[in-house]
């Protein structure tokens, strides 16, 4: 049986539901990487601690401000040097799952990052919020899409040399009007991003993006208060939390419970006593 190292930990995996992208949840005190390549694009975030990493015939330090991103196929190492501790989570996206990203950002090639230190705190919050994501038990697989296209779409248009070739979100309100009428139409069905996009000719990051500009919310956000709302008239008519979930499009009781909780402070069961009481 292979010995564990209890100084060195690391767990890697297929992400659920992603083709092309594994993940990887890693807590270092020793551990040293030897110079290799990724056949994958490859991008991870610092948790806690640091560590040095050499690539492009220079050394610079990983820590929790910037994000790493090392092109397909570009030689890096790494070591322990100034930190005793590395904890951090990683992303490597083989060409499927780099393929499904360009479609939905609406390009056909990713162009080449010049740095591999980004200094975007935003987009450290955001990729790590969207690793824990694809780590949990739950799946939702709507807003996992959308956590990735949009985290990845930022980094591409901030930072990527193929900003300019992705189509700009609709600035005005009427180019929505369609998708908004469609989803409320369509709120218990299982939405994509696709789906919404198709209705008014928008890929599913300008979608996303536009959504963000004209109502404060994601697609995802927006088709969960229009579920909690349906949910609220069936409650108020007598109908049971479990029939209340599944009529208003969420998956189960447990998910229902969760956003109402969320946006009013109780679950649906305090809502309903209350209303007898």
């Amino acid at each position: 049986m292979a010995r564990l190292d209890p100084r060195n930990k690391s767990r890697y995996w297929h992400a659920p539901g992603l083709p092309g992208m594994d993940m990887l949840h890693a807590d270092f005190t020793t551990h040293d990487y030897a110079p290799h390549v990724h056949d994958s694009l490859v991008v991870a975030v610092t948790e806690m601690g640091g560590s040095e990493f050499k690539s492009r015939g220079r050394t610079d330090i990983a820590h929790p401000q910037v994000l790493l991103v090392f092109n397909p196929a570009e030689p890096h190492s790494g070591r322990m040097g100034g930190s005793e501790r590395w904890r951090y989570r990683s992303f490597y996206l083989a060409e499927p799952a780099i393929k499904n990203i360009l479609s939905a950002i609406g390009i056909d090639r990713p162009g080449y990052f010049t740095s591999n230190a980004v200094r975007d705190q935003n987009l450290v919050a955001r990729f790590l919020t969207l690793h824990h994501a694809l780590d949990g038990e739950r799946q939702d697989a709507l807003l996992h899409h959308e956590l990735l296209v949009r985290t990845f779409g930022d980094l591409l248009q901030r930072h990527g040399q193929a900003a300019r070739h992705i189509p700009k979100a609709p600035m005005d309100a009427a180019t929505l009007a369609p998708v908004l009428e469609f989803v409320r139409d369509s709120y218990a069905d299982s939405l994509t991003l696709e789906q919404m996009g198709e209705t008014a000719g928008l890929t599913p990051f300008q979608l996303i993006v536009a959504f963000k500009r004209m109502l404060g919310l994601t697609p995802h956000a927006y088709l969960t208060q229009l579920r909690l709302r349906a949910a609220l008239r069936d409650l108020q008519a007598g109908h049971s939390v479990v029939e209340a979930a599944l009529t208003s499009g969420f998956c189960d009781q447990s998910a229902l419970n969760k956003h109402f909780k969320r946006t009013f402070g109780m679950t649906p069961l305090q809502y309903v006593h209350a209303r007898v009481t």
